[in-house]
């Protein structure tokens, strides 16, 4: 399997968005640069997989690709939070 360069920018770009979208979103969860681009890379997977396994299609183009990237980086920062405990709901 062969990837270009401009593939591998537009994954990097994807995934960057993705993460720092969720990480907006989820707050209180500051992984840097690079733990929101991996989250958001991760987090493309877990979208590609899981939408369609819910019968949600977004349609093609870079938009629904940052949007699929960003619920599933979401699910996935949720289950980070989950595990760590790091809830909002406790008082510290």
């Amino acid at each position: 399997m062969h990837m270009s360069n401009e593939s591998l920018l537009i994954i990097v770009g994807v995934g960057l968005t993705a993460g720092w979208l969720a990480g907006q979103i989820v707050q209180g969860t500051g992984f840097g640069i690079v733990g929101d681009l991996l989250i958001g890379i991760v987090g493309a997977f877990i979208g590609s997989w899981l939408l369609p396994q819910l019968g949600i299609h977004l349609g093609s183009g870079i938009i629904a690709a940052i949007i699929n990237a960003t619920i599933g980086a979401l699910i996935l920062l949720l289950i980070i939070r989950l595990v760590r405990g790091g809830g909002g709901w406790r008082g510290r």
